[in-house]
């Protein structure tokens, strides 16, 4: 398995269960079908930026950090493109992004955590991503936008259909 998908996958499950420790994580990845060991996922935590947040059960759980500075932030986004988009299309005010099956939401979760000032919602299904543009801002503004701010240099499918 590439890190990559370990990451997304990784990113899913704090995000969806509730795990306190990294032998937790190692037996939930395994549950999936994958093998980690404790140092890789040790790793892992402290390159996906993990933090421990109280969880609804009152231990501590990871959780992607919500409130990491700017420049780490943006960091972590421009890495998520890189892995997961593969096209970057626009219609009216919407922006359609997609991704290889499975990750979709992994993108939209590392969009909507970076709170950019010309995204007002996201909605991800298997492999579609609809971003919403603001008021004022055409889905092909903010298509550009994002084109040159994540995803300059990679070889991303931009269909005008």
């Amino acid at each position: 398995m590439k890190k990559s998908d370990r990451h997304a996958v990784i990113l899913r499950l704090v995000r969806e269960r509730e795990i306190a420790t990294q032998d937790e994580l190692a037996q939930a990845l395994h549950e999936l079908g994958y093998e980690a060991v404790q140092t890789t996922v040790s790793r892992d935590i402290t390159e996906l930026g993990l933090v421990k947040v109280r969880g609804a059960g009152g231990r501590l759980v990871y959780a992607p950090a919500a409130g990491a500075n700017g420049h780490r932030r943006q960091t972590q986004l421009a890495e998520a493109f890189k892995r997961w988009a593969l096209s970057c299309e626009s219609s009216a005010n919407l922006v359609v992004l997609t991704t290889p099956p499975g990750f979709a939401g992994a993108l939209a979760q590392e969009v909507d955590d970076a709170h950019l000032p010309h995204i007002l919602a996201t909605l991800a299904g298997e492999n579609t991503i609809f971003v919403v543009a603001c008021e004022g801002m055409t889905g092909a503004e903010l298509a550009e936008e994002l084109r040159a701010e994540f995803l300059a240099g990679l070889d991303i499918e931009n269909d005008k259909r």
